[in-house]
């Protein structure tokens, strides 16, 4: 009797974690599109949305277009059931951003990073500071917050608690959610930021349809997410991905991780930067950060040659790192983000053609490259997806 309850209590919970992410990717949706979309019965689909509603999880979205039959109603997530934080901890700033269960934004803050300074209780404490002041803004009380996610910078080592190596922040198995869960009892979800991004463009943007997709980050530092068969590949220890680590020029421009040659020292802004000062002679680049300098740059490539062959130059060396994604994992889609890959968007042309002189000529047919459509804030709309993945997961059942 008790491994019959387990049984149906199993069974359940299965169809309730199908139809809730159906209704959340794809709603709103009636009943009948989810006896379609899931292969559930009928009225297994009728008495789980029954339940759900009357949890206050799903609501009612209004009646369908009809063709002259009986209207059916459309359902949809109750986006007030819950609320959840998105955090991006990149390298030159802390974005905190809060949603409602609809993935709406309702408050958003930075806190700007002194590239000198980036030690992790500075960090932590920009986190917990943003916590309180998105939901302060928003009126939402703790209780009412699932979870909170996190993107960051580096190799996240999931395990009891998640542990970050930074080597460009100069963090060496730095215990992130420890620090940050002593000054807060919400949920924490870690993981890289080119991880999380990936998640949100698969979910909401450019990735949404594919089963085998390579989601590129290019910011400061270089990163990279690959699905395939919908699913994040992450190695043994979670690090896969570390595309902008991979060797470029063998002896090249020193890398920050301590190698030399890497992509990240070709193409992530700090790099294309240097690269232009160094175009310069040395002189000073326009700009007091590295989004200003990299604006400079791009503007000045219309009067200046030295800046259109700097960002020739790194339409070049970027397609060239596409194309060992494409020979690596054979993708349908490429999908450069981050904040420097849309400061140079109007690369992507010189991208695709530098991509097809390098890569094997049958996979690169096949693969689309394409800027995300998410912008910058798709780091922290992924890591907000983080804890309602778990919750989708578990059948919407808070823990």
């Amino acid at each position: 009797m008790e491994l019959a309850r387990a049984t149906n209590r199993s069974v359940r919970l299965r169809n309730r974690s199908a139809l809730l992410t159906r209704l959340f990717l794809d709603g709103p949706l009636t009943r009948q599109d989810l006896v379609r979309s899931t292969g559930l019965s009928q009225p297994a689909v009728s008495n789980v949305v029954a339940d759900l509603i009357d949890e206050g999880l799903v609501a009612e979205a209004g009646a369908a277009e009809s063709d002259g039959g009986r209207p059916s109603m459309l359902l949809r997530i109750a986006p007030r059931f819950a609320f959840v934080v998105g955090v991006d901890v990149g390298e030159t700033r802390v974005r905190v951003e809060l949603f409602d269960f609809a993935m709406t934004l309702l408050a958003s803050i930075e806190y700007p990073l002194d590239p000198a300074r980036t030690e992790p209780d500075l960090v932590a404490g920009h986190v917990l500071a943003g916590i309180d002041a998105v939901t302060g803004t928003a009126q939402v009380a703790p209780g009412d917050v699932l979870g909170v996610g996190i993107g960051v910078s580096g190799v996240v080592e999931q395990g009891v608690e998640a542990v970050v190596h930074a080597q460009a922040l100069g963090w060496d198995r730095v215990p992130l959610e420890r620090l940050i869960g002593a000054g807060t009892n919400l949920p924490l979800h870690i993981d890289n930021g080119a991880k999380t991004l990936g998640q949100a463009e698969m979910w909401f943007g450019a990735g949404r349809g594919a089963r085998h997709a390579v989601f590129a980050l290019v910011g400061s530092g270089v990163g990279a997410s690959v699905v395939t068969n919908g699913a994040t590949y992450r190695g043994a220890s979670s690090s896969a991905g570390e595309w902008g680590h991979t060797t470029l020029v063998y002896g090249g421009r020193a890398c920050r991780c301590g190698a030399r040659g890497c992509l990240e020292a070709y193409v992530g802004a700090e790099a294309i930067i240097d690269r232009y000062r160094e175009a310069r002679r040395g002189r000073p680049v326009p700009g007091e950060d590295e989004e200003s300098q990299l604006a400079a740059l791009v503007a000045a490539a219309d009067t200046s040659a030295t800046a259109r062959r700097v960002l020739d130059e790194t339409a070049g060396y970027l397609g060239a790192g596409v194309a060992n994604l494409i020979n690596l994992f054979n993708p349908e889609r490429v999908v450069l983000g981050g904040w420097a890959a849309m400061a140079l968007g109007d690369l992507l042309p010189a991208v695709r053609v530098a991509a097809g002189r390098q890569a094997l000529r049958q996979p690169f047919e096949q693969a689309s490259i394409e800027l995300c459509r998410l912008g910058v804030d798709a780091v922290a709309l992924g890591a907000a997806t983080l804890p309602i993945a778990r919750f989708l997961t578990e059948g919407g059942v808070r823990r």
